[in-house]
């Protein structure tokens, strides 16, 4: 007898063989019948996966810049959240949360935010981070000039459209 039969019967290391064998051939089929024992192996074509639909969003423009006009008598003052009662009302341009999402004023926790009131930024500079759907957005400055005020603290929810912070332009 040879080391691959025992009794009729086809070892494990030989049938994983004719497998190995099916698999990078042409072959389809293959019967081997030793003497009771049969062994079938029959190649099946896989079934197509059934195709993906991905639904296509068009996404609001980045980082939207609207005027903001210093408000008159009757309305009230844009307002910092931490200053409040000492705010005086700042004309410029207000930039917008282009998503909804949670802002982000830094890179990090540990890291200084990316701008304050005060600093000079020009077009390209970042002025924060939207987070949606774990996806990390920069919100770019579109304009040069000064950060007058920032409306948000980082990790705050915002909304589409809510103003995140007002320039002054230089």
């Amino acid at each position: 007898m040879g080391d691959h039969e025992r009794n009729g019967v086809l070892l494990t290391d030989e049938v994983r063989e004719l497998v190995a064998l099916m698999k990078d051939s042409d072959i389809a089929e293959v019967l081997i019948e030793r003497g009771d024992a049969k062994l079938h192996l029959k190649r099946t074509t896989p079934a197509a996966p059934a195709p993906v639909t991905v639904p296509v969003y068009s996404a609001p423009p980045m980082a939207g810049v609207q005027p903001v006009v210093a408000p008159a008598v009757a309305a009230a003052p844009v307002v910092a959240p931490q200053d409040a009662e000492e705010a005086q009302p700042v004309s410029g341009l207000a930039v917008t949360a282009p998503m909804v999402g949670t802002f982000y004023g830094s890179p990090s926790p540990k890291d200084p935010p990316y701008v304050r009131v005060g600093d000079e930024v020009r077009p390209g500079d970042v002025l924060g981070i939207i987070e949606a759907m774990k996806i990390m957005n920069e919100i770019e400055c579109e304009v040069h000039g000064r950060v007058a005020q920032v409306l948000v603290q980082s990790s705050q929810p915002v909304e589409y459209g809510q103003t995140l912070m007002v320039i002054e332009p230089l």
